[in-house]
This record gives C-alpha cells, structure tokens and sequence, in this order.
C-alpha cells in the first residue's frame, strides 16, 4: 500500500504551530535564477519572492512560527552566496526567521542525515542527489523521529547566527 506525501505547500497550509525548515547542504540544483546571478545579474526579487511570500505571510500572520537554519561550509560556496544575498527579499519579508551556522561550529550536534521541513508533528525530508538534484520527498510522523529532528534544529538554531549579524566568508 502506497501513501500519499503531500506537497510541500499543502504541508505548510495546514500548520498551526511550527515550521522548522533545516538546510545542510553547501549546493542545491541548479536553476534559471542562480544561474543569471552568476553570470552577474542581480537577485531577481519578482515572481518567485511573491509565490513564497503568498505562502508564508498568511501562515506568519495567524501566528504559526517559521523559522529556517543553513549550516553551511566556510567559506562558502558560491550557491549560499546567492542564497544569503536572497533571504532579505524571499525569506526575512515573508516573515521567516533565518539564522546561519557554521558548519565548523556544529560538529558536535547530531543531525539526521538529510534536509527537512518539520511542519508541527510531521517531518518532510528532502532526498537530493551528491550534485544537488532533488530526488523526492519522505514524509515522517514518527513521534521518536519528530523528537529528533525538533531536538536537532534547536541545538543549532541556539548556536546560529541571526541573517542580519552573520557575514559569509
């Protein structure tokens, strides 16, 4: 018997208390966007800010806690660059928290071996290929697994540094 997994807007539409969103990897896929900010055009805030924002807004506004941590290598690679300079317009003004740590700064933290969305009682993690590529979703309510990734982010979430303070090296 399969079960369905929700996407992920479907997951955060119906939270009523917490996002927790962990991000451990240094690159994610490429994209049209990262691309053209390589090539040296600036971060384009437009259509895809907006779809987020229309996500998140309304989930910040009745309350709901979203809160994003990127443990991430220094110095860093050149997809967190263009992440950092995206969180102000795509994150931050949609009401998300984001904080940053330093990979050398958690070896002592354990953490589940993929990214995840902990979404009140569920965990959605995120399977990636070694170059980036995403290859599907797991969607989790064990509450022993739920606990751990809980566990996990607030440990490094204590240790991370707010956007605002944190300057990538």
């Amino acid at each position: 018997m399969s079960v369905s997994v929700p996407e992920l807007d479907e997951l955060l539409h119906g939270a009523q208390r917490q996002v927790m969103h962990l991000e451990l990897r240094d690159v994610y896929a490429e994209s049209e966007a990262f691309a053209a900010w390589r090539a040296g055009e600036p971060y384009d805030r437009s259509e895809r800010d907006g779809q987020w924002h229309d996500l998140i807004v309304p989930l910040v506004a009745r309350g709901v806690e979203v809160r994003r941590l990127r443990v991430v290598s220094e110095p860093v690679s050149g997809y967190i660059r263009y992440e950092y300079e995206a969180t102000p317009s795509a994150n931050l003004a949609a009401g998300e928290r984001v904080r940053w740590l330093p990979r050398y700064r958690a070896s002592d933290l354990a953490f589940p071996g993929n990214d995840f969305w902990l979404v009140d009682d569920r965990v959605l993690f995120n399977h990636s290929s070694g170059n980036g590529d995403w290859t599907g979703v797991e969607l989790v309510a064990d509450a022993g697994v739920v606990k751990f990734c809980v566990s996990a982010f607030e440990a490094a979430w204590d240790r991370g540094v707010d956007h605002d303070a944190y300057r990538p090296t």
